[in-house]
């Protein structure tokens, strides 16, 4: 579905990747691994057309679209949550929904269907719908962040960091919506410092260090590596 062939960028004279090559199958649901700085943000602002690479293509279902802007990419059925929610504090609840649904605002139905959707995933945002964005927990934020990207009916949904500053019940709870998500018939691309909770939904992983990818295998393959265990599950 997802292919990244030797896609390297760079900021200036500074490399900030190195040559990544990695792919996600449909239905997957794909980890990148890595601590913070370690080069994930870029791997996904530079698949949504939020950073230009320098080298390499990348291709949606079989098709490139590195070329794209970022709108367009979007229309291509790719959706990125991004880290730290970026969602709009002041706007409700519902008219941040709202704006995840933009490019589909005009087919009602469509639009229906997508509302449904999330307040089946997450009721609380019904319940909160009139409340402002910022007034909700540091969960809730989140929930609706996930609801906003599910807005647009992505093929592809990107997750940058979810769990972060969240508390332990919290991500639990984040993860098993995430796996429900999959389960659903949408592909995910999770990045996360949290190896432990990660690896425990995903089918694949990659692992990133300072802007290459270092090691790579199944879920099972990467929980039992020691080196992954001693960097990222403290064991």
């Amino acid at each position: 579905m997802l292919k990244l062939n030797n896609v390297s960028v760079h900021y200036g004279p500074f490399q900030a990747l190195e040559k990544i090559t990695m792919n996600v199958q449909e239905g997957e649901l794909v980890v990148l691994l890595g601590a913070n700085g370690a080069g994930k943000s870029t791997i996904f602002d530079t698949i949504s057309g939020l950073h230009k690479r320098s080298e390499g293509d990348i291709l949606f279902l079989d098709k490139r679209i590195d070329g794209l802007s970022a709108n367009r990419i979007v229309r291509q059925g790719i959706v990125q949550c991004a880290e730290g929610r970026k969602l709009f504090p002041e706007m409700t609840v519902l008219e941040n929904l709202k704006m995840g649904g933009y490019v589909i605002r005009k087919n009602k139905k469509e639009m229906k269907e997508a509302f449904e959707r999330v307040y089946e995933l997450f009721p609380i945002l019904e319940e909160k719908r009139n409340n402002p964005a910022g007034s909700l927990s540091g969960g809730q934020q989140q929930m609706l962040a996930i609801g906003r990207a599910l807005m647009r009916k992505p093929r592809l949904l990107m997750l940058d960091e979810p769990s972060i500053g969240l508390a332990p019940l919290v991500v639990e709870q984040m993860f098993h919506i995430i796996e429900q998500i999959n389960q659903e018939g949408t592909t995910v691309l999770l990045a996360e410092q949290n190896a432990s909770a990660a690896l425990k939904i995903a089918d694949r992983g990659y692992v990133i260090e300072n802007g290459r990818l270092i090691l790579q295998g199944t879920s099972d393959e990467l929980f039992e590596n020691d080196d992954i265990r001693k960097a990222y599950i403290g064991a």
